[in-house]
């Protein structure tokens, strides 16, 4: 009977190991093609990047010979030298704050994007706080207003700002739309500032009021104090959207003495033909690695922002719940 009692809590022991390692092959199994996965969707958002920086090194001479595909014999800085050039970017520290691209991008995205941070917060904020009348009919119109194309809503803008308020190809054709709740993807920014100042306890606003605040003092400090991630999150987006625009900006700054750098990216060939003699470009693959050097010189200050902002914008996102949940 002892013998019996020790054979089974055996066989117990030996099932309950079985299972564990069954567990744990399950488990390394799971992360394994979990790993695998990420790594080829990372591989596949990373390649476009990874050739853009490899090709912009190269040489002529390394761009002729078939066997150098992605480390160059020799790292070449020739196509940022030339880049920057054609660009109008400054080239040496003093050059940051004189009137060349960056300079006026900086102000074109970045003058907007607080604008419309504000604009948004407040038509958030009122939506959130407020009872008025046709209120949720005016929600409506903010999502429709997302829904509608950009494209739509653009050929009325133009015409309106340049026969009756003349300010196309000026800095106020981005600020107006901007201040006005009509910038560029507005209506997403309005939509998260409503969600979260819906969450805010209306206590806090009622014991405001008792103390003797008025709207203006209840929004600034309860409202904007409180607020401080879904403000990260609306503005970096809006300068990145704002930045990477090319659509708009064609549409309101061509001709005018304004730029970005998208819109002089999109120029860059033709600048470079005029900067050098035409007999110098004998095939469009042989200017392919001073195009990416241009195009990621483009994309640079953005991926600096990121790297400087990541841990306040995952925060950010995490705490006003932006994707929905």
């Amino acid at each position: 009977m002892t013998h019996q009692r020790i054979d089974f809590s055996k066989s117990i022991q030996r099932l309950s190991s079985i299972l564990k390692n069954k567990r744990l092959m399950t488990s390394i199994l799971a992360k394994s093609t979990i790993y695998t996965l990420l790594t080829i969707i990372g591989f596949i958002f990373l390649y476009p990047i990874l050739y853009m920086v490899s090709t912009s090194f190269k040489d002529i001479n390394d761009l002729l010979d078939a066997s150098v595909i992605w480390i160059p014999n020799k790292l070449s800085l020739e196509n940022y030298q030339t880049a920057l050039v054609v660009l109008g970017l400054p080239t040496a520290f003093m050059e940051l704050f004189e009137m060349n691209a960056l300079y006026q991008t900086i102000l074109v995205v970045g003058v907007p994007s607080i604008t419309a941070t504000i604009a948004t917060g407040l038509i958030g904020y009122g939506f959130a706080r407020f009872n008025f009348p046709l209120k949720k009919v005016w929600l409506v119109c903010v999502i429709v207003g997302f829904i509608i194309p950009q494209q739509v809503i653009l050929l009325p803008q133009f015409v309106y700002f340049n026969n009756q308020l003349k300010i196309l190809g000026t800095l106020w054709s981005y600020i107006l739309p901007a201040a006005t709740g009509q910038g560029l993807n507005a209506a997403v920014f309005i939509l998260i500032f409503y969600s979260f100042f819906s969450m805010i306890p209306k206590s806090l606003d009622e014991s405001a009021y008792m103390d003797g605040a008025n709207e203006l003092s209840v929004f600034w400090h309860i409202g904007v104090k409180l607020s401080k991630q879904p403000i990260i999150i609306v503005f970096l987006f809006n300068f990145v959207w704002y930045w990477n625009d090319y659509y708009r900006a064609s549409y309101f700054l061509t001709g005018s003495k304004w730029t970005t750098l998208p819109l002089k990216l999109s120029r860059f060939e033709n600048t470079f033909a005029t900067l050098i003699d035409q007999q110098q470009i004998q095939t469009t693959n042989l200017n392919e690695p001073l195009i990416l050097a241009g195009t990621l010189l483009t994309v640079l200050p953005l991926l600096v922002i990121y790297f400087v902002f990541q841990k306040f914008f995952v925060e950010s996102i995490d705490r006003t719940g932006i994707s929905g949940e």
